[in-house]
């Protein structure tokens, strides 16, 4: 299954920020919480891998 979704780029004076936001369906499946850290990897061929370093054990004892 594959969701798409747009790059945006926001354009300043001095720098540039670019945004990949996830849509609701994968976030909600992936059971990301506000404020977790991942971390972008590119691959030789070009992919963006989008590691989670680690869950959040307290929320994984709620359920």
């Amino acid at each position: 299954m594959g969701f798409k979704t747009k790059v945006q780029l926001i354009s300043r004076k001095t720098s540039q920020q670019w945004y990949i936001n996830f849509p609701s369906a994968c976030a909600q499946m992936m059971d990301f919480q506000k404020g977790e850290e991942v971390e972008w990897i590119i691959t030789e061929q070009g992919d963006l891998i989008l590691k989670r370093e680690k869950k959040n054990a307290d929320h994984d004892k709620d359920r």
